[in-house]
């Protein structure tokens, strides 16, 4: 696993110790981190999870009137430090 997938899996097993429902997934450039946020929500459990989801590259919240609330976090995949790093046809 990617060092952002363990750095993801920490912060999903952190959220999940708060009581929280938490996904994780894996995209080309991240790993990302969703917890549905209930709405009985004490305040201390909110700032848990925000301090949780502080440690990320970004976070934020969507909340909609369908789906309710949904805390995310993104941990950025690491550039590779040698290889095509310019794309196809880059030209030093």
């Amino acid at each position: 696993m990617p060092a952002s997938g363990v750095s993801a899996a920490a912060l999903a097993a952190r959220l999940s110790a708060l009581g929280l429902l938490t996904r994780v997934e894996e995209h080309p450039r991240h790993t990302s981190v969703e917890a549905e946020m209930p709405e009985s929500l004490s305040v201390d459990l909110w700032r848990e999870a925000l301090e949780v989801v502080a440690a990320a590259d970004r976070f934020g919240l969507v909340a909609t009137s369908l789906s309710g609330r949904t805390l995310w976090a993104v941990v950025s995949k690491a550039v590779p430090a040698t290889g095509d790093v310019g794309g196809p046809g880059y030209q030093r």
